[in-house]
């Protein structure tokens, strides 16, 4: 038997196994209602799929009368994917089961910001997933704040890094690499899961040092040409004579972090702008209530102008943005409907927390390693071995 037909006998199995990777805790009646699959059919599926240790069944809860069904879960001996999220202060990690459940978490902080050593640093923490499930271990997925192509980040301003191949991250184990910018993937998570979840266009922006996102259509993020679709901090929205580390002049970045509220306070530039942000925000003082009402409006304002940009049914927001937002509520709200056209002013998008706070990039990184890891091919691989 050829590899392309062992591999379109699981062509259903995918489907299955796609829907309880984004919908975790679905019950066997659910997939086949949501695949139009026959109560035989899924039955015949889901044993195929027990078999190889892709899945397992529970009983699920009692809704009554009826025929009782099942909960689909990730098999205890099946797949599992490493997810990553580079930060600029820190790093976080977790084992993630095919149905999306987190085995095992950890986080630290960066003890250097030297590319060679924050690499190495998730190199092992690679290999010692490795180590603990073998080749259970499918695939490495890592989110990271900057302009990433073909695995390569090209462009980082917030870790004042050079281009950087980030396939030292997994070199060496065989497992293959997935990297994605850290906004466009806690995009792709409120798409999936959180608070876009259904909209046929979203807009997704995330404040931590500077400002980034996703414009996502049913789900699927704008990449653009050369993958670095989404850099909306790079938007000259600032001020003009001012050179942000990107190399562009009036860059958005600029005007609504911990940046901007040291300029505002006449402050020295801070090492960690968003740990600045924070402390501003605590304070009660008169000054740091017009820095903070000042980046609102520069936020909000440029909000407006990307929903005149992009017409989105939704606006979720996600990092700082959130308590920015919240402590100046009426400002934001002023400045936020003063951008929009006349005509959109009637019924804005509503503008929404993210709801996977503050874990949005690492179930975004997830989602791409449980999008490849429930491909035809991977589980036509899967099962070959098993």
């Amino acid at each position: 038997m050829t590899t392309a037909v062992r591999r379109g006998q699981w062509q259903t199995a995918a489907d299955v196994l796609a829907q309880v990777s984004r919908r975790p805790g679905i019950t066997r009646a659910a997939v086949a209602r949501e695949l139009r699959l026959s109560t035989s059919s899924t039955t015949e599926v889901t044993a195929r799929l027990r078999d190889v240790q892709l899945l397992t069944e529970v009983p699920a809860p009692s809704q009554g009368r009826g025929r009782p069904t099942t909960v689909l879960r990730a098999h205890p001996q099946g797949p599992v994917v490493l997810a990553l999220d580079l930060r600029q202060g820190s790093w976080r990690s977790a084992v993630v089961a095919l149905d999306g459940s987190f085995l095992a978490q950890q986080s630290k902080r960066h003890r250097s910001r030297r590319p060679q050593v924050v690499l190495g640093n998730l190199q092992r923490v690679v290999e010692q997933a490795r180590e603990q499930y073998g080749e259970r271990l499918r695939v490495v997925s890592l989110a990271a704040p900057g302009m990433i192509r073909d695995n390569r980040l090209m462009q980082a301003p917030t870790l004042d890094w050079p281009e950087v191949d980030l396939e030292a991250v997994a070199a060496g184990t065989g497992i293959p690499l997935l990297a994605g910018n850290d906004a466009t993937l806690s995009g792709v998570a409120e798409a999936r899961t959180g608070a876009a979840a259904g909209a046929g266009t979203a807009l997704h922006l995330i404040v931590e040092v500077g400002i980034g996102g996703t414009l996502l259509i049913d789900g699927v993020p704008a990449q653009g040409a050369s993958g670095a679709g989404g850099e909306y901090g790079h938007i000259p929205f600032g001020e003009r004579g001012r050179e942000c580390p990107c190399g562009a002049r009036g860059c958005w970045d600029l005007e609504i972090d911990g940046r901007a509220l040291a300029r505002h306070l006449k402050e020295p530039t801070p090492d960690d702008p968003y740990g600045y942000t924070e402390a501003v925000l605590r304070r009660t003082d008169r000054a740091a209530g017009r820095a903070v009402a000042r980046v609102v409006t520069a936020l909000a304002t440029g909000i407006a102008g990307l929903v005149n940009a992009h017409d989105p049914d939704v606006v979720t927001l996600g990092g700082l943005a959130i308590p920015l937002r919240a402590a100046d509520e009426s400002t934001f709200e002023q400045a936020y409907l003063a951008g929009l056209m006349t005509f959109h002013r009637t019924s804005p998008p509503p503008v929404l927390p993210a709801t996977h706070q503050p874990d949005g990039p690492l179930r975004g990184a997830t989602a791409l390693a449980l999008d490849h890891l429930t491909t035809e091919p991977s589980i036509a691989t899967w099962a070959d071995r098993h």
